[in-house]
């Protein structure tokens, strides 16, 4: 079924993905580690997880698996040093303490971790993320940073609104030719997050069913 529900959703993003651009991430949060091995041995090796000691459970018993694991959720400081140590990506920056203490706390031999800025799009009140005209002033500090790499943005829309949300993130991210990632689409509109730039798609339950 999971096998399944993957080659389906790849379908659709083949069928927009002209410049064959977007990677798969997997959203795999409170879904067993076997359901993510049927993931795996469907080809499957990016997975975002939004909580941290869930995640690290996951991580330890699907190891040796060349698996690339993309922590989604809010980021607070008491988790900065095991997402370091665990993760290749974090998709959800929101202030600079945060990044600063992601770049102290990496381990040099893992090489550095791939960050990117959470926008709060559409400025709403129940959502993480830095406001559009913070963006700016953030990014140089990224320039001081020796073990994380700002990658991008992430964003996760209104979805009342999402296209033009997702427009208004491909016009930033036209500002900023070092940047190359772009995190944005799920289940429910990943072809608009595609036909306006999404690097990344997070799918959680098109591949692994609703969440109890």
């Amino acid at each position: 079924m999971i096998a399944e529900n993957l080659k389906k959703v790849q379908e659709r993003i083949n069928a927009v993905d002209a410049k064959n651009q977007v990677t798969l991430i997997a959203v795999s949060k409170t879904k067993p580690a076997s359901d993510l091995q049927q993931a795996i041995n469907a080809g499957q090796h990016h997975f975002g997880e939004n909580y941290l000691q869930e995640a690290l459970d996951k991580i330890k018993a699907l190891k040796n698996q060349n698996l690339i694991w993309h922590f989604i959720g809010p980021i607070q400081s008491n988790k900065t040093k095991q997402i370091t140590e665990n993760f290749s990506w974090a998709h959800s920056i929101d202030r600079l303490k945060i990044a600063k203490r992601l770049n102290d706390q990496r381990p040099s031999e893992l090489g550095k971790l791939n960050v990117l800025l959470q926008v709060n799009i559409d400025n709403e009140i129940t959502k993480s993320g830095v406001s559009v005209d913070e963006i700016e002033d953030l990014i140089t500090h990224f320039e001081n940073f020796q073990n994380i790499s700002l990658r991008g943005f992430m964003c996760i829309p209104n979805p009342e609104n999402n296209e033009q949300s997702f427009n208004k993130m491909a016009k930033i991210m036209q500002k900023y030719s070092n940047l190359d990632t772009l995190s944005m689409g799920m289940s429910s509109d990943l072809e608009l997050a595609i036909k306006n730039g999404a690097t990344f798609v997070r799918i959680g339950s098109d591949i692994f069913g609703k969440r109890a």
